[in-house]
């Protein structure tokens, strides 16, 4: 059975400030169906890839890359908010969508150099987690073998800033608005 995922996005107007639809996929990952076929879906885009681990920042990309690792039986790398992991970690600044900085943080000894490793998020606006992410994939010797998404908001040219400066990566993105 197939759905049609947009009917499993809500749209939250003025959140979380005014002018901002808010994609909330609280419906998706509430549906046994829906959550399946998207986590399914970005699997067969990781297959073609060769990937050795899938890396999602928090918080929403664990929910996006703990199944992907489990259904490709590979390891899911967690890319943590600052501060928050016990051992020594690598770490990249990021800008936040709505204004101020922010630093992602992954533990160094999380990725081998040479290890193919997919980014997975559940949406992609600006870009900035997703390069950060990257930095820190880079910085440890991994190399970033793709990005995927259930939601792209194109009006914020996050897959631009991704792309820029020939680092072309193969990119998913199930939704766009």
């Amino acid at each position: 059975m197939t759905v049609d995922l947009y009917n499993y996005v809500a749209t939250v107007e003025n959140f979380p400030e005014p002018g901002v639809n808010f994609r909330d996929i609280s419906p998706l990952m509430g549906d046994g169906v829906a959550y399946k076929q998207a986590v399914d879906a970005i699997a067969d885009f990781a297959k073609d890839l060769n990937v050795d681990l899938i890396a999602g920042p928090e918080s929403r990309g664990f929910i996006v890359g703990s199944p992907l690792a489990y259904a490709l039986n590979i390891g899911f790398v967690p890319a943590r908010k600052g501060g928050k992991l016990p051992r020594a970690a690598v770490s990249a600044a990021y800008s936040l969508e709505y204004g101020g900085e922010n630093v992602l943080e992954i533990h160094q000894d999380a990725i081998k150099p040479g290890q193919r490793v997919l980014i997975v998020d559940d949406l992609l606006a600006t870009g900035g987690t997703i390069n950060a992410t990257r930095e820190i994939i880079e910085k440890l010797g991994g190399i970033v073998a793709g990005v995927a998404f259930i939601i792209e908001l194109t009006d914020l040219h996050g897959r631009e800033k991704i792309m820029q400066n020939g680092r072309e990566v193969p990119f998913l993105t199930l939704m766009t608005y």
